[in-house]
């Protein structure tokens, strides 16, 4: 074929590669953009991520349409009026059965092989059909079952058997327009996509109304197509001179053809012009150009055999066909093929392109919040550990105080309520018994109340104070933690808060306390000479000392006072045992002691001794008597108050401690629980500056993408408009 149909395959070849390119391009900017809608859905939503997907299979389309795309021609006409030898002319070899005795009942689609071999294959079927030559295509085509008008075979020839087929040139041999009116279907099947329509009319006869007909309805569903008119046979004027004569000339017959032709084409269709048209309207013999075209590949002259007069001008006027119509279905097979494709590639890489644009800006909006965001969260997180750390030692501070200063109201409160102590026990109303079984559990009950009564004083003094304190330093540690906290989790609730205000147990353990106290019940008279001794003992030294202290030194005191106190406390430790074993038998034997004081006071008088030992022995009488159970049980709580005063005095810094100690675990579980939920608050913002590391990694990932993708897009579509520039405007 001529340089025309070298240029359709170049523009094929060249917007194959364009579109392979695109179709890698989408292939890689689906991928990218789904996993970038999985990881950031906030770049591209799912709309875009349809559209691109979308995309991607209408380029994978208009791939398989472009490997398949090549220029194709239709030939129409009535039955019988060599449309099928049209075709093989313009082949040079006899290709399509043609002749007496065959009638094309379908439509043949001739395309080059791929293979080399020649096939056939029939419409609804894959299977190849071996088609060894032109009588075997015959007999293949008249003896197919359930071939209708409208069912299409595609007839593959080899292309080295003809330059026609080897330029990507499909020929579309039709029944005849006279066959079926189901012309539309025919149209909307097989001819919507053809670039050249070729009406193949009878030289002999005149264009019929059939003819002009289906070409209309061609004419509305095309813009404008592409068509030729051959009047075929055109070599029986030359064996008609008769007919002729009739006509004056053959010009006269040829230019009333023409006339009619260019009105139809004109006038009618409205496809061309006037001027146009008479490049449009050829005179043929299709025949003849077929006989001497196989000639020729015999290697033998076109014009060796019988031929009709006006061969060579009628041959002439086939190859000016073919030259004008190699160069109009070149021009419009570019356009008609590729220029809606390249505008579909050039909308889809827009739309890709601003996509690309649109997501590239999101991106960068999105990292400019993310960033702001993570210097907000940074800041907070540094801040709230700063404070936190101010916090927790002001806090300790505070606990501190407030433990020291129950320390010491628990310890002043229990000093004044050990003092008061012989109150309470003389409050103890339980029934006194001195037997030693009873008197265990009386002492059992007594430990008991006092235990009880003190822990009840030491409450209501102080509980309520202590609750205040407490409440007012949770308050006070919850609204400077709170402050550290988001404002949604500042309704703090504490595990430890209770519905009964904070109270310390008192734990005196006067059970333990008292374990070894042992009552002394044994009556003693208060005026026994041993009693009697000691009173007079201490009050001698009590004497002695006033004196030294008032005779000395003021800066001697002291030491005088002191010197003194030692030496009588010398004196009478000295003497205590001879008098304690004296007075002590005195009071037993009571007979000894009144003959020792009858011989003692001898010299006084038997009068005064009598009324002396009178009196002492009516107070003896007297005490002895009173020596009552009651008695007893005052004697008992006296030396219980004494004992228990003494041991209690001794726990006193311990209890204190104790309920400091409460009071500390208390505040510090409160300071613990608050830091906790700090720490989480810290947490928190630690995993989303984490998240937010991660996210702005994937927005610079996306970034990157998107910027890279968009700039593909723009090489792309500079490929597309050289191509347009070098096909298509041209054209």
């Amino acid at each position: 074929m001529s340089w025309n149909n070298q240029v359709f395959g170049q523009a094929k070849k060249q917007i194959n590669g364009i579109f392979v390119n695109i179709q890698d391009y989408v292939a890689n900017a689906s991928e990218r953009m789904t996993d970038m809608n999985i990881e950031c859905p906030d770049v591209i939503n799912e709309k875009e991520l349809k559209s691109i997907l979308d995309y991607r299979s209408k380029v994978k389309g208009i791939c398989e349409v472009l490997t398949r795309d090549h220029m194709k021609v239709a030939f129409f006409g009535r039955t019988s009026n060599g449309k099928s030898t049209v075709v093989n002319a313009m082949l040079g070899d006899k290709v399509l059965p043609s002749g007496i005795g065959h009638t094309t009942n379908c439509f043949l689609q001739v395309e080059g092989s791929q293979t080399g071999e020649a096939y056939l294959v029939t419409e609804g079927s894959k299977e190849k059909q071996n088609v060894e030559s032109v009588s075997h295509l015959a007999h293949a085509l008249n003896y197919e079952k359930q071939l209708n008008e409208k069912e299409l075979v595609h007839v593959y020839w080899p292309k080295d058997k003809c330059g026609l087929l080897r330029d990507d040139v499909a020929l579309v041999d039709s029944p005849g327009v006279d066959v079926t009116p189901h012309l539309d279907d025919w149209i909307d099947a097989h001819c919507i996509d053809a670039d050249v329509f070729v009406l193949v009319a009878n030289a002999e006869s005149t264009l019929m109304i059939t003819e002009k007909n289906f070409f209309h309805k061609v004419s509305s569903k095309l813009s404008k197509p592409n068509i030729f008119i051959l009047n075929n046979r055109w070599d029986a004027s030359a064996n008609e001179p008769e007919f002729l004569d009739q006509f004056n000339s053959q010009e006269q017959v040829r230019k009333q053809h023409m006339e009619r032709a260019t009105d139809f084409l004109v006038k009618e269709l409205k496809v061309c012009t006037a001027e146009e048209a008479a490049s449009r309207v050829f005179f043929i013999s299709a025949k003849e150009v077929l006989q001497a075209r196989v000639q020729e590949r015999k290697g033998l002259a076109p014009n060796s055999g019988a031929l009709a007069e006006g061969f060579i001008t009628r041959y002439k006027e086939f190859e000016e066909f073919e030259h004008k119509f190699e160069e109009c279905i070149s021009k419009s097979a570019i356009k008609t093929k590729f220029l809606n494709h390249s505008q579909q590639g050039k909308h889809l890489i827009d739309e890709i392109c601003k996509i690309m644009e649109t997501i590239f800006k999101r991106s960068l909006e999105q990292t400019k919040i993310k960033g702001a965001q993570k210097k907000e969260y940074q800041e907070k997180l540094n801040f709230t550990n700063q404070q936190l750390e101010n916090l927790t030692n002001m806090l300790k501070i505070k606990i501190r105080n407030v433990t020291d200063d129950v320390e010491d109201k628990v310890s002043k409160a229990l000093n004044d309520e050990i003092r008061r102590l012989y109150v309470l026990v003389d409050e103890f109303n339980a029934s006194f018994n001195s037997d030693p079984f009873v008197l265990n559990v009386y002492k059992k009950e007594l430990n008991s109340y006092v235990e009880t009564g003190l822990g009840s004083n030491l409450r209501a003094r102080l509980s309520t104070d202590f609750a205040m304190t407490m409440e007012q330093s949770q308050k006070e540690m919850v609204a400077k933690m709170s402050s550290l906290l988001p404002e949604n989790k500042r309704n703090i609730s504490l595990s430890n808060s209770k519905c009964k205000p904070f109270e310390i147990l008192y734990r005196l353990h006067c059970d333990n306390l008292c374990s070894d106290f042992h009552e002394d019940l044994e009556f003693k008279f208060s005026w026994g000479l041993s009693k009697i001794y000691r009173r007079v003992t201490s009050l001698k030294i009590w004497s002695q000392t006033q004196s030294r202290i008032s005779y000395y030194p003021s800066q001697n005191q002291s030491t005088s006072a002191e010197g003194s106190f030692n030496n009588n406390q010398s004196i009478v430790e000295q003497n205590l045992p001879f008098m304690s074993r004296f007075l002590g038998g005195s009071e037993v034997t009571m007979i000894g002691g009144l003959c020792a004081a009858g011989f003692t006071f001898k010299v006084v008088g038997w009068r005064l001794l009598g009324l002396s030992i009178g009196v002492y022995g009516c107070l003896f009488l007297y005490e002895r008597l009173s020596w009552t159970t009651k008695a007893k049980e005052r004697e008992f709580k006296r030396q219980y108050v004494e004992y228990v005063t003494s041991k209690l005095r001794m726990i006193v810094d311990i209890t204190s401690a104790n309920c400091s100690h409460q009071v500390e675990q208390e505040l510090t579980t409160t300071c613990s629980q608050l830091c906790q939920l700090v720490d989480e608050s810290s947490d928190n913002l630690s995993d989303q500056l984490k998240n937010l590391d991660h996210e702005l990694k994937i927005l610079a990932k996306s970034t990157e993408v998107s910027k890279n993708l968009k700039n593909k897009a723009d090489l792309l579509k500079v490929d597309l408009k050289q191509f347009d520039n070098t096909f298509l405007c041209q054209n």
